[in-house]
């Protein structure tokens, strides 16, 4: 074989970048239960992968259902809060799964907009007379005499000042923690986090240097179902309990990366807490027309559903902190043998060299997950229901079956550079998109992905694109198009490699 000049590879032998990413097993569609109709009627409209739409229906029921109980789990009850992580490219159809099955949220909070700005202004002008009577009632208090101990006993005998109308809004796309603690000291306190960019949360300031831990450490508080203790100046320290918050973020592949191998968020246990999938791509086949008139219908009764939900009154012990009171949901005796089974499994399956040791911080929490999956669908079905069935937890067993498997399959992925990532796609953009047989660095910054619009980023791509073989730099002064060229690079084109 002849070598280039100073390059380790032959021209017919370049090297790949990253290792192909194992396909998955098939989304266990069965195992939603009443959630089924819903998410393959989804699918039927977009066209989206299964698994898109799935992630979404099960974290709006969540979102819904997760104030009124707490879950029976093996290691003590737990909120039934699903955090979702969603990964897939743009064009994937994202966006229209959310639309679809956040619709009856949307409304809910546009009809409920109406209502609190004339509750907010009725509150203002009560509150307006309650603080007149009591500035009254402390002057007559201050001036002595015998007006002045019938104004103190006034003074103890009047009403705490009117409470704000609670802020209709339950859900938020990229907040600070501080930003989602202080929507709990003026809204609901069954919130949801839900983005289909999750990328501006991922590289936004809640996730910044300064910021990630706090962040991390809170949202994974709040799966736990634990008080949020906060203290700033100016306002004090206060503790808000009875909080719960329910998650969807989706992410395109190049954005999830980082967080996947973010040393910080892998620590604390902040990704094991969601339930994360990346589908095979349905882009390029999704080519049938219309789609059927039962999937309107379908989806008219999941918003019904769920617009009857958003409506129950939430338990609450304390109305004027929202403190919420949800009831116990306990296991039935069929659905702890389950429960029980599965446990077993993957905790044997967590020991050295076995097949759940290099992700046991998700397998850990596998049987609390299946606990929570089973709540949201048993809640969804019957919100006043006794008890999580065998059925239920069969459901809830599968699901977190398989996202554990997405976890472990996905594990190797997280640990590909940023600069490897913008490399392979250098690599794709030359061997599908570029017709010369020389590229220099200005046709990729002028005509190049969008991810290598920056000189650095694309001298680092092309270095590690020239390291593995699939382009030869060529001499300085080399004749590139009619012109002498200080840097330009031939592309390498296996026959066989695309």
């Amino acid at each position: 074989m002849t070598k280039h000049d100073g390059h380790p590879f032959a021209q017919d032998d370049p090297q790949p970048l990253l290792r192909e990413i194992p396909p998955g097993a098939p989304y266990p569609g069965e195992a939603l239960g009443p959630l089924r109709a819903v998410a393959e009627a989804v699918q039927d409209r977009t066209q989206a992968p299964l698994a898109i739409a799935a992630q979404s229906a099960l974290s709006v029921a969540s979102l819904a259902v997760q104030g009124f109980a707490n879950v029976e789990t093996l290691g003590g009850d737990a909120p039934a809060s699903l955090f979702c992580l969603t990964i897939a490219e743009s064009g994937e159809r994202k966006s229209a799964c959310d639309r679809l099955l956040m619709q009856a949220v949307r409304d809910f909070e546009a009809d409920h907009e109406v209502q609190h700005r004339e509750d907010v202004a009725r509150w203002a002008t009560t509150r307006k007379l309650w603080e007149k009577r009591r500035d009254k009632l402390i002057d007559l208090a201050a001036r002595g005499g015998d007006k002045a101990v019938e104004a103190r006993a006034d003074l103890d005998a009047m009403p705490p000042e009117p409470a704000r109308p609670l802020a209709p809004g339950l859900t938020t796309t990229e907040p600070t923690f501080e930003g989602l603690t202080k929507l709990y000291v003026e809204g609901r306190p069954a919130l949801g986090l839900f983005t289909d960019e999750g990328g501006g949360f991922v590289g936004g300031h809640a996730m910044n240097s300064d910021n990630r831990l706090k962040t991390v450490a809170g949202l994974s508080g709040l799966w736990d179902g634990a008080p949020i203790n906060r203290t700033r100046a100016g306002d004090g320290a206060f503790t808000l309990r009875g909080r719960r918050l329910a998650a969807h973020m989706m992410l395109q592949p190049v954005a999830a990366r980082p967080l996947l191998s973010d040393p910080v968020a892998s620590r604390q246990g902040f990704l094991a807490r969601f339930l994360v999938t990346e589908p095979p791509s349905a882009i390029g086949r999704r080519l049938r027309r219309g789609h059927s008139a039962q999937s309107d219908v379908t989806i008219s009764a999941f918003a019904a559903r769920l617009r009857s939900i958003l409506e129950t009154p939430l338990p609450v012990q304390d109305r004027a902190l929202q403190v919420l009171a949800p009831r116990r949901l306990p296991l039935s005796a069929g659905a702890k043998e389950l429960l029980w089974g599965f446990y077993a499994a993957i905790e044997t399956a967590q020991g050295p060299e076995r097949d759940l040791a290099e992700v046991r911080p998700f397998a850990s929490k596998g049987a609390e997950q299946a606990c929570r999956i089973a709540a949201v669908l048993t809640l969804w079905g019957d919100l006043g229901a006794d008890e999580v069935t065998p059925d239920a937890m069969a459901w809830g067993v599968t699901l977190a079956q398989f996202h554990l498997g997405e976890a472990k399959r996905l594990a190797e992925v997280a640990t590909v550079a940023a600069d490897l990532e913008r490399a392979e796609t250098l690599r794709l953009w030359l061997l599908r998109t570029w017709k010369e047989a020389e590229v220099l660095p200005s046709d990729i910054l002028q005509k190049g992905p969008p991810a290598l619009r920056q000189s650095p980023a694309v001298h680092a791509a092309l270095a590690i694109l020239e390291q593995h073989g699939w382009v030869q730099r060529l001499g300085a002064g080399a004749i590139v198009r009619g012109k002498q060229r200080k840097l330009a690079f031939q592309v390498v084109r296996p026959a066989h490699v695309v």
